[in-house]
């Protein structure tokens, strides 16, 4: 037989554990320790607590920014999570000294200290500048979608939610209704009677939320000069529904500034809105405030230090901001790839979705065979219809584009509908739509910002510095998506869900302070 060790699981132990042994130099936990308690100043809480004659000690700041920060670098955002792993993890006791903050002290601190984790933000900002990790020479402009604590399902108009609304009424009436036949029989099921009543009761509560809401909602409008109603959310009305590669999701947009030296997330902000060129401004304006706060430079737009942003950020305003504040900006419009020549082979080269149409693609009537009148503003057809005018579209570049769609009607029976549709076969739905055409209106049109911006990101020197951006900014969402598992936001609110965002970036920048910074860990204890 075998021999084994033996063991008593019946039996003590004193186990002596020096919990800052546990924190041990060139890792993460050390340096958010060491930082925390001696790098950054942390009476800026002091202020949220009234206890100093009567109530109870509060935890200390610094041992919840411990525990909170080294808890979402694992990817823990739950404050359940975060109490258990005070209670059970050796490294979450080191970093709060064995206490376990309640989960709902831990909720409170996150979702309450949006203001003093911005200047927390700034504080670790300069950090970096100290440990000179701030190259200053270009900024990588980005946002990353993420879904927050929000139901898409609760989106909609102002008209949609009233829709819905009625929609509830009549549901409810159906279910009334069950339950009165049921109480007029006389051996009436008792279990399609409760089911009815809970219905009644689930309907109930959503009927009242949707009113509730409108009794005091304004319609929600969207961003630019033409903005018209967007839709709003019943759960949180400053979040905003977002088209991802991922599918739709109801979040907040994060927007990062990032350092090309180190990658060092030099701003952080979020947004409410899928749309991005609203957001440069703001972006650009608080990097300046910051720099010139924290000591750095009175304009660190006005040296060499460029700016880069994708495709989202483009559009004449911004090229207007740009080239009157003197910024040296490399923004793209969205035909940029198209006259690239080492791009023309691009869509041979990646497969069915970048073919070209005489490869693969259906072949459709072209607009230039629809009768455009600039003049009357009016479009006829090949097959002699005139189609319903949808207005002028602003494009990005500053230029008009009429837009025009066929009736449904008449596209359903017209006899060139398979040469003149992509989609047939969506004529015939009822909710199909008709061909739809745009023409641009460009005649004697001026030279624009967008125009200026062309000629800058199509030049040799535009091509090799906008290369960068890539390389700059998407591996930091990477970091904190994908390695840190930071890709929720648990929160609701902009000012909430901002401080969360800049928690996820301090994480990240704390991490670039304890690989690349001067200190020598090895030496702090």
């Amino acid at each position: 037989m075998p021999k084994f060790i033996p063991y008593d699981y019946n039996q003590s132990a004193m186990v002596v554990i020096n919990y800052l042994d546990q924190l041990q130099p060139g890792t993460f936990e050390h340096a958010i320790h060491y930082l925390i308690d001696n790098k950054l100043d942390l009476s800026i809480f002091h202020n949220k607590y009234q206890n100093e004659d009567n109530g109870r000690p509060a935890y200390d700041p610094a041992v919840l920014l411990k525990i909170i920060l080294f808890a979402y670098s694992k990817g823990i955002t739950s404050s359940r999570e975060i109490q258990w792993c005070c209670e059970t993890n050796i490294i979450f006791k080191a970093l709060s000294c064995d206490t376990v903050p309640h989960f709902t002290t831990i909720a409170a601190f996150v979702s309450g200290s949006s203001v003093q984790i911005a200047q927390l933000f700034e504080q670790v900002l300069l950090v970096c500048h100290q440990q000179g990790l701030l190259g200053n020479e270009l900024f990588a402009i980005d946002g990353c979608k993420m879904p927050s604590n929000a139901a898409k399902e609760w989106s909609g108009t102002l008209k949609e939610l009233t829709a819905k609304r009625d929609k509830l009424k009549r549901q409810i009436r159906y279910h009334l209704e069950q339950h009165k036949k049921l109480d007029e029989q006389a051996n009436a099921d008792e279990v399609r009677k409760t089911r009815h009543q809970q219905s009644i009761d689930t309907l109930n509560k959503a009927h009242d939320k949707i009113t509730d809401f409108l009794k005091t909602a304004s319609p929600r409008m969207g961003q630019g000069k033409r903005a018209r109603e967007v839709k709003s959310n019943i759960t949180d009305n400053e979040s905003a529904k977002m088209t991802t590669s991922k599918g739709t999701i109801q979040g907040y947009n994060g927007v990062a500034a990032v350092d090309k030296k180190h990658q060092i997330i030099v701003d952080a902000q979020a947004f409410g809105e899928g749309q991005e060129h609203h957001t440069l401004v703001p972006v650009l304006e608080k990097i300046k405030q910051r720099y010139k706060s924290m000591g750095i430079s009175e304009n660190i737009f006005a040296g060499k230090t460029i700016v880069t942003a994708d495709t989202g950020f483009a559009n004449e305003a911004n090229n207007s901001y740009l080239y009157q504040q003197q910024i040296n900006g490399y923004i793209p419009d969205n035909q940029f790839r198209k006259r690239d020549p080492k791009f023309s082979d691009q869509k041979q080269k990646y497969g069915k979705r970048h073919q070209d149409k005489a490869v693969g693609q259906k072949v459709v009537i072209s607009a230039s065979a629809f009768d455009f009148d600039p003049i009357a503003m009016s479009c006829i057809c090949p097959s002699g219809l005139l189609l319903s005018s949808r207005g002028i579209r602003l494009e990005p570049d500053g230029q008009k584009r009429a837009l025009f769609t066929g009736k449904l009607l008449q596209c359903r029976s017209c006899d060139l509908k398979e040469q003149c549709m992509v989609n047939p076969e969506s004529a015939n739905h009822r909710k199909g739509s008709g061909r739809q055409v745009s023409f641009l209106l460009k005649a004697n049109a001026p030279p624009n910002y967008t125009d200026w911006m062309k000629q800058r990101v199509d030049s040799d020197v535009g091509k090799q510095i906008y290369s960068h951006r890539m390389s700059v900014v998407e591996p930091v969402f990477g970091n904190i998506g994908t390695n840190k598992g930071l890709n929720r936001f648990s929160l609701r609110g902009k000012t909430k869900v901002q401080g969360q965002w800049q928690l996820y970036c301090m994480v990240h920048n704390l991490e670039k302070v304890s690989r690349y910074g001067k200190l020598d860990w090895h030496s702090q204890k």
